[in-house]
């Protein structure tokens, strides 16, 4: 009925246009119109309305892209959200999500006060408690293992973009066992980026948009740097450049591509080998870059079984050695006085046969097993397709762009203009989350070296802080923890070779999570995905707390989903839980709520302080180093407080060294904001790098300025440092660029950083599995790492792949998250459900006919580890050896404050289920399902068997038990309306309303 009334009262506005000429009361009511008179008085509209009182700059937080945004308020209630046009990295441009901002502060998920268990755990039973007896609690149950056993502390954290500072709480309480989301994310790309050029993609690097004239991009979905990403593509399709994707899938990005190239999962590298293979016969490589900037002529020991082979020839003071073709003896690399050789074999003076690391590159890659022929049917690539894009390549390699901009080189060369090779890439998870990712984002950073297309204009770019020296940063701390002692440094790091490794003196790990052990010797970020599974099992030791920031790992964020609720409530024997306490963070009701022992109840983003810092995750561009900072736009109406201000009081309250003053109180006692601004990491390096030193007029690195952030604020709380015209490009190499770095404090030398074509701590590992060296790895990982640890990319089928039938199951399975979604956070946000409230199996239609599978069927997809059963939908866009459905839309019946009867829990689903964290067994043992290099999760390896499912219920499987909401929640709502001036019927007349905004 309403409905109707909407649609009468619109015909009556719509035909009764002569009442606007003539006021209602001068006219006899039998001249009106009858229609007219159902529909109410005529609305005054007000084309000038006072939208808001003031208007606050903060940073967004609806996805990691990390945009500035203009925050209107009215009444102290957000009126609009829109983007900032000075904002370094959108520049105005706002997604769906960012506007959606405002449902996400009204959500009625918002937690409201501490809560403790008082029921079995997972049964969603809390009583509210008060702030002083939640952290009194968490105080005694952390400081009785610090006293004791620091290790039995897990604290792992999901996206809370603040890792600088929970990384280093972590090594300050003692505790190994710290790792964030990265590990089940993209560490792959981060790990294989940095120990190759010194930087990767995303976070790490971007395309040059204005100059490139051929750009690829690799399993990008659109939920990642979505704003800069969607003005570089403009910028693009303005100028005609040629935009290739290479996705299983066609959507967002692969649907506006010019060229889509729907390749099979976990195949990537195979295609770029054959690229490669296609380049180096045509001799489109850039040899003059690779001899300036690259490894490419360092000597390579071929002494086979011997301790050094594949190692580096250095001479006395441990300079890599290059062969000088016009002597014909070996020199430093470093030397700029020689002609060296790229390719050759060499003896050395003391016998030892050497052969350049460019030789050994192209002998692979020039094999016919890397050949279009040869990798066209596992790709679903056809060779001839192959062979045309590399000739594309090739054209493009051949017209280079220049730049009338005189630079010097590292080694004090002038050059009179800046030229490159105008091919850019841009990959992200679809190459990342396989387990041989690691070698597939190695090959890609190959490709661009070859093509001389690294920092160059018109390649890819470094973002500022990056470059690094390869690995780039500090060796991971944990080797031992002791009672009342802070480790050795951060958790987190990059090995450089076995003695590197967090194992202990018969090889085992001394992580729970077995990062930096055998199993996962490159795990810069850890493995989050393992920490449940290991804390249950008490593999490789139990531990006491589990310590969580907005990690749901009840639900969207783990593998073999409904293990992991069991596993978290599991007991033993005598009724005690197997993970003892639980302890966990979040703004919002997740479904890993409800698996808690104690519950601290974190603010939106709009009403805290944040840290957006160069220590982190940085936002700086090609053209400059830059930070951000969030601030309390709005004050919470529930009794809860920020985590970084929660973690700081901990610190000080278990007397955390670097928390607390030498007489003992504390040493931020303003919280988070007191720390960003005092707190030092090295002398003149804090949290944030603008408006440093006393006066606030120090970039980079400087004294800590205490109105650090009342200058943030006045700049629309971003800081940005613009680099002079001759440093934007080939800082790798650039002396101006490398001595300004220094001085800013991103890096420590300002020495050449030289790219890594040829991976020597690969290498060493691989060795110590040989047998050589003090630290070797057990019996049962030797094969393994012997395999795995080439320093040149290599690529093998994916583990899963390798251990099941690929007859019993055929198809490749993976997910994605749409543009309007990020995480699980947004699939409860009002306006963003009405984009997505349930997904769907997609299938390609060709596929789904041979299975009898038509829009609206139901199937079963089973894989090795379990079964689901889900709604199909067929397209065209879609690899035919894969399906694939939105992650994060579905949702446990009752979580997130939603209906009971909410879609999301009656129609979404998970892939989830069916993928499992452990790999089937191997000889007696199942290592967890990912990279055997950096342990990063194999989210897209799953392989399943797809049938329809007939004379069955219409709904989704596995269906769960409605989960309890927590106390005190607000009531659920029917509809979720965010109106101007909070009418209950829009024909009616806009009234002043005091308290505007969301309600039902």
């Amino acid at each position: 009925m309403s409905l109707v009334a909407d649609a009468w009262g619109f015909a009556g506005r719509l035909f009764r246009w002569e009442d606007a000429a003539e006021p209602r009361k001068t006219r006899p009511v039998a001249q009106r119109n009858p229609l007219a008179m159902l529909s109410g008085p005529a609305e005054v509209v007000d084309t000038s309305p006072v939208v808001a009182d003031e208007v606050k700059y903060t940073t967004c937080y609806m996805c990691a892209c990390r945009c500035g945004i203009k925050v209107h308020i009215k009444d102290g209630r957000i009126r609009y959200i829109e983007g900032n046009k000075d904002h370094p990295v959108n520049r105005g441009v706002l997604c769906g999500k960012g506007s959606a901002g405002i449902m996400q502060q009204y959500s009625p998920a918002k937690l409201r006060k501490p809560l403790l268990r008082t029921g079995e755990r997972g049964a969603g039973e809390f009583k509210e408690i008060e702030w002083e007896e939640a952290l009194g609690l968490a105080t005694k149950w952390l400081g009785d293992i610090r006293r004791t056993e620091p290790k039995k502390l897990a604290f792992f954290t999901g996206r809370d973009q603040s890792q600088s500072l929970t990384g280093w709480w972590a090594a300050q309480f003692g505790t190994p066992n710290f790792a964030a989301h990265g590990g089940f994310c993209s560490v792959n790309m981060a790990a294989a980026g940095l120990y190759s050029i010194g930087g990767a993609f995303w976070e790490f690097g971007e395309p040059d948009w204005d100059h490139t004239k051929y750009f690829m991009m690799f399993g990008v979905a659109e939920d990642h740097d979505s704003n800069p990403i969607k003005i570089g593509l403009a910028k693009l399709k303005e100028r005609g450049v040629k935009f290739m994707s290479i996705n299983p899938v066609k959507t967002g990005y692969s649907a506006i591509a010019d060229e889509w190239i729907g390749i099979r999962p976990g195949t990537d590298g195979l295609f770029i080998f054959a690229l490669i293979h296609c380049l180096l016969e045509m001799d489109a490589v850039d040899l003059d870059f690779l001899v300036r900037y690259t490894n490419a002529t360092w000597l390579v020991v071929q002494n086979p079984a011997g301790a050094d082979d594949g190692l580096f020839a250095r001479d006395a003071d441990n300079a890599p050695l290059a062969w000088d073709s016009t002597t014909g003896t070996a020199v430093p690399a470093s030397r700029t006085n020689f002609s060296p050789a790229i390719v050759g074999t060499f003896k050395l003076e003391d016998g030892r046969i050497v052969t350049p690391s460019f030789q050994l590159l192209a002998n692979r890659y020039m094999s016919d097993e890397f050949a279009p022929e040869a990798v066209a049917e596992r790709c679903g690539v056809a060779a001839e397709r192959i062979r045309r894009i590399a000739g594309e390549l090739a054209e493009v390699f051949h017209n280079p762009v220049v730049i009338d901009q005189p630079w010097t080189d590292w080694a004090g060369r002038r050059h009179d203009k800046m030229v490159g090779r105008p091919i850019a890439m841009h990959a992200m998870r679809g190459i990342s989350a396989h387990s041989n990712g690691f070698h597939t984002c190695r090959a890609l950073h190959v490709l661009q070296m070859l093509l001389g297309a690294v920092d160059t204009p018109g390649s890819w770019r470094y973002k500022a802080p990056y470059p690094k020296p390869p690995p780039g940063g500090p060796r991971p701390a944990g080797k031992v923890s002791a009672p009342d002692t802070p480790l050795g440094g951060m958790p987190l790091g990059f090995t450089m070779g076995p003695e590197d490794l967090l194992v202990d003196e018969k090889g085992a790990p001394t992580r729970l999570d077995k990062a930096y052990s055998w199993e996962a010797p490159l795990s810069a970020h850890g493995l989050m995905h393992m920490a449940v599974h290991n804390a249950w099992a008490g593999d490789p030791y139990p531990i006491d707390v589990l310590f969580m920031y907005m990690a749901n790992m009840a639900w969207n964020s783990s593998m073999n989903t409904a293990g992991t609720m069991k596993m978290l409530t599991d007991k033993n024997e005598d009724g005690t839980y197997k993970i003892p306490k639980i302890i966990y963070s979040d703004a919002y009701a997740s479904e890993m709520v409800s698996y808690a022992d104690l519950v601290l109840p974190d603010t939106t983003y709009l009403e805290r302080w944040d840290c957006i810092s160069l220590l982190d995750r940085p936002i700086g561009s090609a053209h400059g180093p830059a930070d951000a900072i969030r601030h309390p736009v709005l004050k919470p109406d529930r009794d809860v407080r920020p985590f970084q201000d929660v973690l700081i009081e901990l610190g000080g309250r278990l007397g955390l060294p670097g928390f607390v003053k030498e007489d003992g109180s504390p040493k931020y006692p303003g919280g988070y904001p007191d720390y960003i601004v005092n707190h030092e990491r090295r002398p003149g390096i804090g949290p944030l790098a603008g408006f440093r030193g006393e006066d606030g007029e120090t970039p980079g690195k400087g004294a800590p300025n205490k109105k650090q952030l009342d200058r943030y604020v006045a700049n629309k709380s971003f800081w940005r440092h613009e680099l002079p015209h001759d440093e934007v490009y080939f800082k790798h190499g650039n002396k101006k660029y490398l001595e300004h770095a220094v001085q800013l404090g991103m890096i420590d030398s300002a020495n050449q950083i030289i790219l890594q074509l040829y991976c020597e701590p690969l290498q060493k590992f691989r060795l110590a599995a040989e047998g050589h060296g003090d630290v070797q790895p057990p019996e049962r990982d030797r094969e393994r790492v012997r395999t795995y640890f080439d320093p040149l990319p290599i690529w093998y089928p994916p583990l899963e792949e390798q251990a099941v039938s690929t007859r019993d199951f055929p198809l490749s399975a993976i997910t994605q998250r749409p543009m309007a979604m990020y995480h699980s956070w947004h699939s409860q946000n009002a306006w963003l459900r009405q984009i997505f409230s349930k997904n769907f199996l997609y299938m390609n239609r060709e596929t789904a006919s041979k299975l009898n599978l038509a829009d609206g069927d139901f199937a079963w997809v089973t894989s090795n580890h379990s079964r689901i059963r889900v709604p199909v939908r067929t397209m065209e866009g879609v690899n035919p050896h894969t399906v694939w459905t939105w992650n994060a839309i579905g949702k446990r019946k009752g979580a997130w404050n939603l209906p009971a009867d909410a879609p999301e829990g009656k129609e979404g689903f998970l892939l989830n289920h069916v993928i499992s964290e452990l790999l089937p067994e191997k000889n007696g043992y199942r290592y967890s399902n990912s990279d055997p290099v950096t342990g990063q999760a194999a989210w897209y390896d799953v392989r399943v068997h797809v049938e329809k499912a007939v004379n069955c219920e219409q709904a989704p499987l596995p269906d769960f038990p409605l989960l309890k909401c927590p106390p005190n929640m607000p009531p659920h709502t029917d509809v979720l309306r965010y109106d101007a001036d909070g009418r209950e019927r829009p024909w009616d007349a806009r009234t002043k309303y005091k308290s505007s905004g969301a309600g039902s």
